[in-house]
C-alpha cells in the first residue's frame, strides 16, 4: 500500500546507522530503479526526485531554531526548551552527526547506482546500435553475389576515394546511422517531391530515400558507385544501378527527370566534378524541375566533427557556396533549409548559441 511504503521509507531516513539494513536499502533502491509502469525510466525519476528531498534534509543539526507556538502551551514550552537545550547538546550533537555521517553514504550510494545505470543504458544503446550494424553488413554480404570475374567492381566513381577505405559499407553505417535512423531524417523530403516524378537519388546508398519515395507512390531509381550499396538497395527492391552519377546524368535525356535527390552526396564531389553534376541537374530537369541537396553545414561545429571523420569528403560548402554555384549552373530559382538542429542548453546566450548549436545539415532546394 502507498501509505505503508511511505512510512517505511520515512522510518529509513531517520533511524540511526547501526540499525539499518544497507544490503536491503541498496536492494530496495535498485528495485524501485528499474520497477514502475514505465520501467527504469520512471523508477529514475523517483530515485532523483527523493534524492534532491534527501539533499535538502542532509544538515542534521542540533541547533534547530526555537518556534515559539501559539497559546498558552507554546508560551509555557519556549523558555524550558530555551533553557534544556544547551543542557542536551552534549548528547544530541553526536548522534546528529552520525546521521549527517550516514546521509552522506546514503546520498553517494544512490550517486553510483545512477551511474551504473546511465552507463548500462549508454551499453544496452551501444549494443543495439552494434547489433543493427552487423545484421545490415551480414545482409550486403548475402546480397553482394559471389566472385569471380563477372563480379562488380568496388566503386565506379571519377573519384575513388571510397576505395581506400577497407569496408565503405560499415564506414558509412557507423558514420550515418541505421537504415531506420536516415529514413526519418529524409521523410521531411517526400512531400517536395510530390508532382517530380520520376525521381533520380543520386548517391542512393542503401535506398532510404528510394523506400521513402515508393510508400508515397512516386516513381523513382537511383545510382551509387559502391558496388555493396547498390546491391544492398536491390536487395530491398529499388531500382538501382551501380553507377558513376555524372556518366548516369549523361546518358538522360534533356528534361527527362522530375527531381533529383542527392543527400550527403555534394561534399564528396572535388570542384569541377561538384560544377558538372549541378550543370547536368539543370539540364537533365524539366522546366520547373526540383533538386534537393543535402549536405553538412560547416557553420555547425559540431556538424564539423561528422565532416573531418569520413575521409571521403571533398571539402565541406558554405550555403553561400552551393547555392552560387547552382544559380551559375542554370537554376532560376534557390533555397537554403537548414535541419537537423541539435539539443542545446536553454541559458546559453543567444548568439553564442546561433554559432555553437547552428543545424548540423542544410539542404539547397533548386528550381530550373
Amino acid at each position: 500500500m502507498p501509505g505503508t511504503k511511505s512510512s517505511n521509507r520515512a522510518s529509513a531516513a531517520v533511524s540511526p546507522p547501526g540499525e539499518v539494513d544497507v544490503e536491503a536499502l541498496v536492494a530496495r533502491l535498485r528495485e524501485e530503479l528499474a520497477g514502475g509502469p514505465n520501467g527504469a525510466g520512471e523508477g529514475r525519476g523517483q530515485l532523483l526526485a527523493a534524492r534532491h528531498r534527501a539533499e535538502r534534509l542532509w544538515a542534521v543539526s542540533a541547533d534547530r531554531p526555537l518556534e515559539r507556538r501559539p497559546g498558552l502551551k507554546g508560551w509555557v514550552a519556549y523558555p524550558v526548551k530555551k533553557l534544556l537545550r544547551p543542557l542536551l547538546r552534549w548528547y544530541v550533537e553526536p548522534l546528529a552527526h552520525e546521521q549527517r555521517m550516514f546521509n552522506d553514504v546514503v546520498l553517494k550510494m544512490v550517486d553510483g547506482i545512477l551511474e551504473e545505470v546511465d552507463r548500462g543504458e549508454r551499453s544496452r544503446e551501444e549494443a543495439a546500435r552494434t547489433l543493427g550494424e552487423l545484421e545490415e553488413r551480414l545482409t550486403r554480404v548475402e546480397r553482394r553475389g559471389g566472385g569471380g570475374a563477372g563480379q562488380a567492381p568496388v566503386t565506379v566513381a571519377a573519384q575513388p576515394a571510397a576505395a581506400a577505405v577497407p569496408d565503405y559499407f560499415a564506414f558509412e553505417a557507423r558514420m550515418r546511422g541505421s537504415t531506420a535512423d536516415v529514413r526519418e531524417r529524409q521523410r521531411s523530403y517526400v512531400d517536395d517531391f510530390r508532382d517530380a516524378a520520376p525521381v533520380l537519388d543520386v548517391g542512393c546508398g542503401r535506398g532510404e530515400m528510394l523506400g521513402l519515395l515508393g510508400d508515397a507512390g512516386i516513381a523513382a531509381h537511383g545510382v551509387d558507385a559502391d558496388a555493396d550499396m547498390a546491391a544492398y538497395a536491390r536487395g530491398e527492391g529499388l531500382d538501382v544501378e551501380q553507377a558513376d552519377a555524372i556518366a548516369h546524368l549523361e546518358q538522360i535525356a534533356d528534361g527527362g527527370l522530375g527531381g533529383i535527390f542527392a543527400g550527403q552526396v555534394v561534399e564528396h564531389l572535388p570542384p569541377a566534378t561538384l560544377f558538372r553534376f549541378l550543370e547536368l541537374a539543370a539540364l537533365k530537369l524539366r522546366p520547373g524541375g526540383l533538386l534537393v541537396a543535402e549536405t553538412i553545414n560547416p557553420l555547425s561545429p559540431l556538424a564539423l566533427r561528422s565532416y573531418f571523420a569520413d575521409l571521403t569528403h571533398a571539402q565541406p560548402l558554405v550555403p553561400e557556396t552551393l547555392e552560387l554555384l547552382a544559380k551559375q549552373a542554370g537554376f532560376r530559382e534557390t533555397d537554403i533549409r537548414f535541419l537537423n538542429a541539435p539539443r542545446h542548453a536553454d541559458d546559453v546566450d543567444e548568439r553564442i548559441r546561433e554559432i555553437l548549436f547552428a543545424p548540423l545539415d542544410y539542404a539547397l532546394v533548386a528550381r530550373t
